[in-house]
């Protein structure tokens, strides 16, 4: 009776899976760093667009009218101190930030408008004395907040932040807490405000931080509409220059351009590299600059390198291999990417958390896909077909016999 089981058991019945260890390939490309300040704290963090439902578009795909939105939050890279700097007017990016987030806006709409009371008089009578950045006031006349808006940002009037964060909050206190919750929520722990214009030397960031709210204010509707106008001709036909730009021919969008003596030099901006009808943009900021020659030199070594750097990369590899397949009866074969996938960008660094989905494999042709691997590339998901890279083949009726356990048992777990 015994033996009436066994045979047929042993011949006929499953192989047990091969085990699998999962390997991590070699790069497909050598890594191409950017190039950041030494000095200061600096940082860039990658943007792509995405299209009208929110979904995200592959450079190549996107079209005319597509908008754009940050990847993640983990920059491409970061250059000088991690330590927190005086950020200067990037603190008045932070106030338009929290005050959208507070009093939503639709792109080209005028908003609700607001009459001007003492304290918003008084405050750039204030900062004019301090020959600090004004645009002027007259107490009772009406701002709407679009106006406001580009007054602070374009024109970086530091009486304007101090408005907006009365009016949006009540008060210059009630606009902080409100501020530094909204950038401990945003995961930008390292960056305070103690003020809605930078003017003190407590409201820093780190170049990491700084590079997304960059990110955030040039993907924000109402903050690119305003920041790409020439000369605003506001209330009472105040004419307001855009105080932002900076090297527009080496493809630089100012986001905000300042200095204070403690900060020096703070720029964020957005950068674009096009590659026939390709464009990667990213986002960044730096800070601590000593003075604008050296800025202009960091910028164009900054571009130079995204130039250099900027191509279309083998995110997923053909024949890269995620895991080794090994059979009881000692077959193995890896696991490799089938179907290349590729993405035009900037890798500082290769793709990383890889996660590898396989199927139960007993035997197998070569080129049976058998699974799929995920990587993280650009602050998206990619994902391809995982196959078999050699045939895993059935030991036959010999090394059945000889090895009943693993088939045993095998047979057992099917059950």
């Amino acid at each position: 009776m015994t033996i009436g089981v066994y045979g047929p058991a042993t011949l006929l019945g499953p192989l047990p899976h091969a085990t699998v260890a999962l390997t991590v390939p070699d790069a497909s490309v050598t890594a191409s760093t950017p190039v950041l300040p030494a000095a200061g704290t600096s940082g860039i963090l990658a943007v792509t667009p995405v299209d009208a439902t929110g979904e995200s578009a592959t450079a190549d795909t996107a079209a005319a009218g597509t908008r754009t939105e940050t990847l993640g939050v983990d920059p491409i890279a970061v250059g000088g101190g991690s330590a927190p700097l005086p950020m200067a007017s990037a603190a008045k990016i932070i106030t338009a930030l929290v005050v959208l987030d507070a009093k939503p806006l639709e792109a080209g709409e005028p908003g609700p408008a607001y009459s001007l009371v003492t304290a918003d008089y008084q405050d750039y009578l204030d900062y004019t004395a301090e020959d600090a950045r004004t645009v002027i006031v007259f107490p009772g006349e009406s701002w709407t907040e679009r106006e406001m808006l580009q007054a602070m940002i374009l024109g970086s009037s530091n009486n304007h932040a101090d408005t907006l964060a009365r009016w949006a909050f009540g008060s210059v206190d009630a606009y902080l807490t409100a501020a530094n919750a909204w950038l401990a929520a945003n995961g930008m722990a390292d960056t305070t405000v103690v003020d809605a214009n930078g003017l003190q030397d407590g409201s820093a960031g780190t170049g990491a931080d700084l590079a997304r709210i960059a990110a955030l204010a040039a993907t924000n509707p109402v903050i690119a509409d305003i920041i790409k106008q020439p000369a605003s001709a506001l209330v009472g036909q105040r004419g307001v220059n855009n105080t932002t730009a900076y090297l527009p021919e080496e493809g630089i969008t100012g986001v905000s351009r300042s200095y204070t003596d403690a900060g020096g030099v703070c720029f964020l901006f957005t950068a674009t590299v096009v590659a026939g009808e390709k464009t990667f943009t990213f986002a960044g900021a730096f800070l601590g600059e000593p003075d604008y020659d050296t800025l202009t030199a960091d910028l164009t070594a900054l571009m130079a390198s995204a130039r250099a750097g900027v191509t279309e990369l083998p995110v997923l590899a053909e024949g890269d291999g995620y895991a080794t397949l090994t059979t009881a009866w000692g077959d193995s074969a890896g696991a490799v990417v089938g179907t290349p996938k590729t993405r035009f960008g900037w890798q500082a660094a290769a793709p990383s958390n890889a996660e590898v989905t396989l199927d139960d494999v007993t035997t197998g042709r070569a080129g049976a896909k058998i699974g799929r691997v995920t990587v993280d590339a650009f602050g998206e998901s990619v994902s391809s077909t995982l196959e078999l890279d050699s045939t895993l083949t059935d030991p036959g009726p010999g090394w059945r016999l000889l090895h009943p356990i693993p088939v045993i048992s095998a047979l057992v777990n099917s059950w």
